[in-house]
Parts: C-alpha cells; sequence; structure tokens
C-alpha cells in the first residue's frame, strides 16, 4: 500500500485497494485471561487459586477466577508466570488448579487439587486492559552498570538502544485518527478472533501513544501468536500478536495507511535516570531504529527490537488470507474511541493511612424495636420475606417500608441483610 500511494497517490488508491492489514508482535505486559472452572463436588466457593503455582485474582464470584500474565510462580519466580500458563493452556497442555477456601454452608469445600485442560474450562475469554501500543519509546542507559528492563537488556554507557512495535505495520500507525478502530471492531488477537472493548488504560492520543483494550477467546487462538516469556531479572510477560484490518474508506485513510518507518518518530529515553520523567536524549526514527543503529552524538550506537517485525508481517499477512478466503469479516465501530486525552501521572499525596469505613447498622431510636434506614436499603426485599410479624412492607412502585410498632425482635431480617441497612434490638 505504501509503495502504492507513492505510484499513484491517495486518491486513486481507493480505487485499487479495499482493505489494509497491519499486524504488530510484542511483549504486552497488560494482558491475562478470565476463566470459569465448573463446580466441584461437593462445591466450593475458591478465595484463592494456583494454576502451576501462578496465583490468579479470586476477588470475584465462587469458580470464576483473573490470571495475569505477569504474574509469577511461587515455586520459579519469574523464570515461570501467567503469561507461560496461558501459553501452556493454548498448546494443549494440563495444567494444576490448586484452591482453597474458607468454607460454607452451600460451599462447603475447603480446598482442591485437580488437573485441567483448556477444553476443560467454560469459558477462558483473554481480557487485556491494554495492549497494541500506537508507538513505543526507544530506550538506552547512561549510567556505568547494566540495566534490566522491561525494554530489555541495557548496557552501560548507552553502549545499546532497544526499541518495540511494528513501526509502518503497527495498527493505530495506519489509523491515528481512530476513524476504523473502536468499539465493536473485530480483529486477529492470538491467532483468533477478538474484539476492540475500549481505549486501553493509559490512552494518550495526544501524545501519539494511543493503546487499546481487547477481547476475545482463548480456545480459537494459538501458540504461534501467544508466547510466555521472561524478561531477564524483570518479570513475567505475554508476547502477543494482534492484526487489525484498516478499510479504505476515502483518500485520507488511505495516505494514513502509506505512512512509512522514516516519518514515525519516537523519543530516545535515558533509563538510566530512576524517574517517571527520564530525559529524552533525542527524537529516532523507526528507520533508523530498524536499520541497526543510532546515532548518539558522535556514537552510532547499535541497535534491536523486543518485539518481532517477522512475527508481525506474518500477522498482516495472516489476517489478509484469512480476509481474502472469507473466514473473517469486517466490521465497523459501534462507538467511537478518544481521540483526545493524556495520560497522567499518579497523584502522590502523602497520608498516614486512609481510615476503612465499616458499613455498621443504623442506630435505633428511643422507644422502638426496630430501626430501617432508607439511605442504604436497596429495595430488595429479603426482609419481606423473612419477617414474620409483617413489619416490612413492599408497595406498587418496589419500595420497601417499614412499620417498627409490629416488631417482636425475633433478628430474623438482621443478618439476612446484606446492606446493613436494618438493626433490631435483641
Amino acid at each position: 500500500m505504501k509503495q502504492l500511494v507513492q505510484e499513484v497517490g491517495p486518491e486513486q488508491s481507493v480505487y485499487e485497494v479495499d482493505v489494509v492489514t497491519t499486524g504488530t508482535f510484542g511483549a504486552m505486559c497488560s494482558s491475562g485471561v478470565w476463566m470459569n472452572f465448573g463446580h466441584s463436588e461437593p462445591p466450593m466457593k475458591m478465595s484463592r487459586v494456583w494454576l502451576n503455582d501462578v496465583e490468579a485474582y479470586k476477588g470475584v464470584a465462587a469458580v470464576d477466577a483473573y490470571l495475569g500474565a505477569t504474574q509469577p510462580s511461587e515455586v520459579y519466580g519469574i523464570e515461570y508466570g501467567g503469561g507461560h500458563v496461558i501459553e501452556d493452556l493454548v498448546r494443549g497442555r494440563p495444567v494444576h488448579l490448586r484452591a482453597e477456601a474458607y468454607g460454607t454452608d452451600c460451599y462447603p469445600r475447603r480446598d482442591l487439587s485437580v488437573e485441567i485442560r483448556l477444553e476443560d474450562l467454560n469459558q477462558a475469554t483473554m481480557s487485556n486492559p491494554r495492549n497494541c501500543y500506537q508507538r513505543y519509546g526507544a530506550a538506552t542507559n547512561s549510567t556505568g552498570r547494566t540495566l534490566y528492563t522491561y525494554m530489555g537488556k541495557l548496557l552501560p554507557h548507552m553502549g545499546n538502544v532497544t526499541f518495540s512495535g511494528a513501526g509502518e505495520l503497527s495498527p493505530l500507525m495506519n489509523d491515528p485518527s481512530l476513524r476504523t478502530i473502536g468499539i465493536g471492531t473485530r480483529i486477529l488477537l492470538g491467532g483468533g478472533v477478538g474484539y476492540v472493548v475500549g481505549n486501553g488504560t493509559q490512552h494518550s492520543p495526544d501524545t501519539g501513544f494511543s493503546t487499546l483494550m481487547v477481547q476475545g477467546d482463548l480456545r480459537g487462538m494459538s501458540s504461534e501468536f501467544l508466547r510466555g516469556a521472561t524478561m531477564t531479572k524483570y518479570g513475567v510477560t505475554l508476547f502477543v500478536g494482534i492484526g487489525i484490518p484498516i478499510p479504505v474508506l476515502d483518500a485520507d485513510i488511505a495516505r494514513a495507511t502509506a505512512i512509512t518507518d522514516s516519518e514515525i518518530l519516537t523519543p530516545l529515553f535515558d533509563y538510566g535516570v530512576p524517574s517517571r520523567s527520564r530525559p529524552v536524549v533525542r527524537q529516532v526514527s523507526y528507520a533508523e531504529l530498524k536499520s541497526g543503529s543510532v546515532q548518539i552524538g558522535d556514537e552510532d550506537v547499535p541497535t534491536a527490537s523486543i518485539s518481532s517485525q517477522k512475527m508481525a508481517l506474518r500477522i498482516a499477512d495472516h489476517l489478509k488470507a484469512e480476509i481474502e478466503a472469507g473466514r473473517f469479516l469486517l466490521t465497523g465501530p459501534v462507538s467511537p474511541l478518544p481521540t483526545q486525552g493524556t495520560s497522567r501521572p499518579m497523584t502522590q499525596r502523602e497520608t498516614r493511612g486512609v481510615p476503612v469505613t465499616l458499613r455498621t447498622r443504623p442506630s435505633i431510636p428511643e422507644g422502638q424495636s426496630v430501626s430501617h434506614s432508607l439511605e442504604r436499603c436497596v429495595h430488595c426485599g429479603l426482609c419481606v420475606s423473612l419477617c414474620p410479624a409483617g413489619v416490612f412492607h413492599r408497595d406498587e412502585q418496589g419500595d420497601i417500608s417499614c412499620e417498627a410498632s409490629l416488631c417482636t425482635e425475633c433478628g430474623l431480617c438482621v443478618d439476612a441483610c446484606p446492606h446493613r441497612a436494618i438493626s433490631v434490638r435483641m
């Protein structure tokens, strides 16, 4: 497309090309998978879960969990983690599921140790809060020691430069105005079908660092385009492949898809300064970065990418083949993504600790046996069904009212209310 636009111009290119495919393949740490394991016998409300000794987040329902790509193993540390478990599942390998629980009347089981495979899960939904950066800042190191970072190994005295991203193949560089990429856009995610579900975290279109939040069914993905990895002395990550089709609707989109590496500039940061405001050594183009060296002062410094240009091209080619075969249909966005805004740093306020506000029950007025807080009540009606004296009543509009004079102080309603909206003098 880039060559075509140079030869015949963007206006004519619109009549010759319907879709431009893009691709990127690199470390996307803000990734993970929602899983539903199904209920054991007897059932269990899992409070902690490990997959191959990698802990998953369990602050949700009984047998749902979120496995984050960067979570390290409790046995092997950062040499194995969430990203590797995700790859193992996609490869069809068995995974050890271990769980603990505190036990309840409806979920009495307290521990579990079983083998699972991807096919055993009810759902395995890859849900990635931040993927597909429009571009990445490059990295170097001015200190006298080697640094190990998410940008890879940085040699002392600016001995090398690392970078990431696909440059002119990057999806968001080919549609920087986000005209065809928005909520609902169908994409190639990990080799399977996925969707854009929103802008990614740290989305910063004003500075040319837009991001995407994406989702797709893990069971349709391929280990060719999902790879667990470890950045030495830094941590676990997951290399994710994403391909996005750009429909060529008009000359402006054709012009955008003709962008070249020489036109894409990105800051080269000095990671030797331990600050979120790292100094910029210079602006560099992706053409320079991909050439094998960049000039810093009078020195030609070698460059290397921590993502894969070859895999990015393979993804774009694979997406092209799927579209041509009719197996991948394009969708337009159902809602646009923000095209303005800048990601902000943390607001740091000094504190000695913020007190927790517990949901205490309302006080009981003098001379009454029961108190019902309308402020806390969500009008669910549990109290209506349990009270033998008819203290609580639901009207035609669904509002719950309390006739305090009828209370016999049995207390059946108190521990039934999940919002602590009722108190009884017992």
